[in-house]
């Protein structure tokens, strides 16, 4: 399985960005799908995930600003940030697991190679 992420970018505090997530070679409806991020030098954390069956979670710190959906194809998947903080630089990891438990404990079975994200203050 491929799944490779895009949309990341430079977006000043409080912009938005949309990232984007396209697998092959696996059929993303069959699983729990989510995002991850990983700042430098720090360890990485839960972003968002969406169930095989529609049911969102989000960590605390993105709650309201952030939208997860999957597309309209089985394999592709979108996360939508919004008002976004000036954390510094990250790199955000799409990624898939059998359910959203898993990917709430920060385990995955498919990650991309991750899309960096800078928000600049």
């Amino acid at each position: 399985a491929q799944v490779a992420e895009s949309g990341g970018g430079l977006v000043q505090t409080g912009g938005s960005l949309r990232l984007s997530c396209q697998a092959s070679r696996v059929t993303f409806s069959a699983y729990a799908m989510g995002w991850f991020r990983q700042a430098p030098g720090k360890e990485r954390e839960f972003v968002a995930t969406e169930s095989w069956n529609g049911d969102k979670y989000y960590a605390d710190f993105v709650k309201g600003r952030f939208t997860i959906a999957r597309g309209i194809g089985a394999n592709s998947m979108t996360l939508q940030m919004n008002s976004l903080e000036p954390d510094g630089q990250a790199v955000d990891y799409c990624v898939a697991a059998h359910n959203t438990a898993y990917i709430r404990a920060g385990e995955a079975i498919f990650s991309g190679q991750g899309t960096q994200v800078t928000v600049s203050s």
